[in-house]
Order: structure tokens, then sequence, then C-alpha cells
């Protein structure tokens, strides 16, 4: 089965690719030490901090492998292309919510990406799918657990 695309805007694939050269370079070579450490202490079979260690290197092996996988699947969105007729991965969206009555800037990015603390919300949410298409005017409707969400299309812009 071939796996899906990750999109990514060229900002995530930046901060992937240097959390990964951190965690290859900073982080495996700190936790080699930390290991080396507990080592000499002696007797492993009780030292905590050895088994400490243990842990955060398989932890950082499981990221690394994660990473690794996201960009070998990666496809970056180019956002000086991104069409700004209809909303894609890439876009800034300001639109205005009906139930909250207030404006919103919402920004699309690939599922890898989205942080709703930041506003980036993923293609694949309920929200996201509902805008992507979607033109400056348009109302489009989103179906969550809670009832239907209005949101109105006020302005689409590059995300830069």
């Amino acid at each position: 089965m071939e796996e899906k695309k990750n999109l990514l805007t060229y900002a995530g694939l930046k901060k992937l690719e240097d959390e990964l050269h951190d965690l290859k370079v900073v982080k495996r070579k700190e936790v080699a030490e930390k290991i080396k450490e507990a080592r000499e202490q002696g007797d492993l079979s009780e030292n905590a901090e050895y088994d400490a260690a243990k842990d955060e290197q398989r932890d950082i092996e499981a990221r690394i492998e994660e990473i690794e996988k996201i960009l070998k699947n990666a496809e970056v969105v180019v956002e000086d292309e991104v069409d700004l007729d209809r909303i894609s991965v890439g876009c800034k969206v300001k639109v205005y919510d009906y139930e909250f009555e207030e404006e919103m800037e919402l920004k699309l990015v690939g599922s890898t990406e989205a942080n709703s603390l930041e506003g980036k919300i993923s293609n694949e949410s309920p929200v996201g799918k509902a805008l992507i298409g979607a033109h400056t005017g348009d109302v489009v409707e989103v179906e969550m657990p809670m009832g239907i969400m209005k949101y109105k299309v006020l302005e689409i812009q590059r995300n830069v």
C-alpha cells in the first residue's frame, strides 16, 4: 500500500529538518554521555539514571524514525505559487465565525504541522476539509459533534 503524502509548507519542512539534525547531532551525543556516566556507577540492575537514559535514547530514536518517515513522503507546498482564487494548503484565510460572531485568521497546513494554538489547521481536519476549494465570499458549513458551524470566507492570502 502506498503511503500518503505529507503536505508541508517550507517552514514546516525546515522545522522538521532542524529538529532531525538536533536529534542526530546533539541529543544522541548527550544521551550517549548519560549512558556512559551511568555505566561507570557500577551495578546497572538498580541504576535509575541508566534506565532513564536508555528510555530517553529509545524516545530519541523513535522520533528520528518518525521524522525520517514524514520527510520521506513529504510534498512541499510552494506558498508563492498558491492560487489565491480558492483555498488550498499554504493559504492564510480570514473567515467570519457565525456562532461566535468574530473574525478568525487560519493557516491551512498539512496534518504534521497543525497547531490550533498558532491558528494552523490541518487540511484533514473537518474545518480544513470544508475550507479547501472555497472562494472569497463563500459560506462553508462544517459538521461538528456540537452541531453545524458556519464560516464565511472573507479573504485568502499567501501564508508568508
